[in-house]
């Protein structure tokens, strides 16, 4: 049954699962999803839906949907939304299933003082004439609403209309990416290009596969690496991806022809050996053509809290730009969609940072935001792509989950900046009355 939490703590929800992966569903729901496994421990395999608002004081979170997976637990997973449903890809195991998330407006009316609830799907794919047409599904005999236009009301469109919704789930195609010999072969992440055209898998068989998007049809294998794949990431342009792997290589492929851009090569301090963890792209902030790379890389066979490295990446040339270390090993990393900040989660103390992108100076630290490591991170987004952003007094605000089983929200205060003309006015001011000191005791 749909709960609302509102916390002081940083705490957004538990669940009664382990959590393996998050990210946000609309500019307002979050997603997240985990389990115990195929083992019959009782404990749950699938993903929930959170709405998520400000009520003024600090953010709140109320269940909207629960979707259990049998036995099949979530371990990662790669969203899509676009028009009317979303596409979610989730790994379980060695295969990819895809799952329909249909929308629906549940409008609340009052009628003769009492609040009355009126679900109803979200505006039809296709509306035919003019004005509002109501069309009748003939498998629910619920009445859909459509606008008269020639084209469906996006997701994004019903929220900045200010309309609650709910989400039906529906299983759809799997297809196996994963074909690792001799050992349990396993997909360790999805990605889903930004054009929505290309869909990407990897896993313990070290093969970066490309598919068509949403028919999952694969149109290329590389043998990308030697060792099992870790993370991906399309570029902002959907030109490129990046693959990183327990082989310790970091390699930029052009989608176009296949072979590789760059390899991602770095002088490790005191001669240690690094590993590359997760991958990400950010646009640089007012270029939307522009973008950086980030990775985070942890120290090879080091036992205890060894620093880890945030790092910077040249697109243009893949040279290392700039890098800072940080008191532990990394689990997780993220970018905000406007490229502003970049948040990581640690592997010991469960903690998470923030920093500015284009500096990677440090702007919070939350510590011990978890029990354990931080297995996903991902920011609230402020552009309008997905529906409207919360309202809030925060600059900036992140989403950690652990297996904990926490959802967790960490929000940067609104830093208080002064004006350029007034700092300028003031110079001013302090330049006059410095003259006239002077002047009054004749220097």
């Amino acid at each position: 049954m749909a709960h609302t939490r509102c916390p002081s703590d940083g705490l957004l929800a538990r669940v009664n699962f382990p959590l393996y992966a998050v990210d946000m569903l609309t500019s307002r729901h979050i997603l997240v999803a985990g389990g115990g496994g195929s083992s019959k421990t009782g404990v749950a395999n699938g993903f929930e839906i959170y709405e998520l608002y400000h009520n003024g004081t600090h953010f709140c979170a109320k269940e909207v949907l629960r979707h259990e997976t049998g036995t099949n637990v979530v371990m990662n997973f790669a969203l899509c939304i676009g028009g009317r449903r979303g596409y979610l890809c989730a790994g379980q195991e060695a295969h990819c299933q895809m799952y329909y998330i249909q929308p629906r407006v549940l409008s609340e009316v009052k009628e003769h003082g009492n609040e009355v609830s009126d679900e109803k799907p979200a505006p039809a794919d296709r509306s035919h004439g003019k004005g509002n047409l109501r069309q009748r599904n003939a498998h629910s005999g619920v009445e859909s609403v459509t606008n008269g236009h020639k084209h469906p009301i996006s997701t994004a469109d019903i929220l900045r209309q200010s309309q609650q919704l709910l989400f039906d789930v529906q299983a759809a195609d799997v297809v196996q990416t994963d074909f690792l010999k001799g050992a349990e072969p396993l997909q360790r992440v999805v990605r889903i290009s930004g054009n929505g055209q290309l869909m990407a898998t990897g896993g313990t068989d070290g093969h970066l596969r490309v598919w068509a998007f949403p028919q999952m049809t694969l149109v290329a294998k590389l043998a990308a690496h030697s060792k099992e794949i870790d993370d991906l990431d399309f570029s902002p342009d959907s030109k490129v991806i990046i693959s990183i792997s327990k082989d310790a290589q970091g390699l930029v492929w052009e989608l176009a022809s296949g072979h590789i851009q760059h390899k991602l090569q770095w002088k490790a301090p005191e001669g240690d050996k690094y590993l590359f963890k997760r991958c990400r792209y950010g646009t640089v902030e007012a270029q939307k053509n522009n973008y950086r790379l980030f990775t985070i890389a942890n120290p090879l066979g080091k036992v205890g809290k060894q620093r880890g490295f945030l790092q910077h990446w040249d697109c243009a040339s893949g040279k290392l730009r700039q890098a800072v270390a940080i008191e532990e090993s990394l689990s997780s990393l993220a970018v905000r969609d406007d490229g502003r900040f970049v948040a990581v989660g640690t592997m010991f103390s469960g903690s998470v940072f923030m920093y500015i992108a284009f500096s990677l100076q440090r702007v919070l630290h939350i510590p011990n935001a978890h029990s354990m490591f931080v297995t996903g991170i991902q920011f609230l987004p402020i552009t309008n792509e997905a529906g409207p952003p919360i309202s809030s007094d925060t600059e900036a605000a992140v989403l950690s989950i652990s297996v904990d089983n926490k959802v967790c929200i960490h929000s940067l205060p609104q830093r208080r900046i002064i004006p350029a003309w007034m700092a300028i006015a003031f110079l001013i001011v302090m330049i006059f009355a410095v003259f006239v000191l002077c002047s009054y005791i004749g220097i």
